[in-house]
């Protein structure tokens, strides 16, 4: 039994099974099965559905588009809303986020349209990463960058980049303009 424990197969057989189960461990991070990151940021609260005057400042905050988060390859619940601030800037607002955790999860802005089924597309055109979620329950803000064309804009995603898969979606559909 010594002289089998001192065979480099067994010690090299060792090793690769140890460096097999690190590399599983920091590809899935099965923990974060089990750890949930709430995060409660102050929400924009919007003045207008959509401000169309050209000669007036809106009061506030405008409503351009939204949606609710269906479920893709995790289940996931919440509001989605792309508000345009008094300055001209843009944000995306989560609001009630409830997802799984998981490893490498980003916020995109794509050109998809969102099919419960379909958890494989929102790579396949246009998409803006917005930056990493910052946590998979609660409220939650991202700037839009100024370039992004929010004409081409139809969804929003909990992009898991890790597995190239969408944890879940919301069709953001436009808001008429008051008069």
């Amino acid at each position: 039994m010594r002289r089998l424990l001192r065979s480099p197969l067994v010690w090299s057989m060792t090793a690769l099974l140890v460096a097999g189960a690190a590399f599983g461990l920091y590809l899935f991070q099965p923990w974060k099965l089990w750890v949930d990151v709430r995060v409660q940021e102050e929400l924009p609260q919007v003045v207008e559905p959509r401000w169309e005057d050209p000669t007036t400042t809106p009061p506030g905050p405008i409503l351009l588009a939204e949606g609710e988060f269906v479920s893709q390859e995790h289940a996931t619940s919440g509001a989605a809303q792309l508000i345009e601030q008094p300055d001209g800037s843009v944000v995306l607002s989560i609001a009630d986020l409830d997802t799984s955790n998981g490893p490498d999860l980003r916020v995109w802005l794509t050109d998809q349209s969102v099919d419960p089924d379909d958890w494989f597309v929102f790579d396949d055109g246009y998409h803006v990463e917005l930056g990493t979620l910052k946590g998979n329950l609660g409220d939650q803000v991202y700037e839009v960058p100024a370039d992004v064309d929010l004409d081409r804009v139809g969804s929003v995603s909990v992009w898991c980049a890790r597995f190239s898969v969408s944890f879940g979606a919301a069709a953001l559909e436009p808001v008429p303009p008051t008069d």
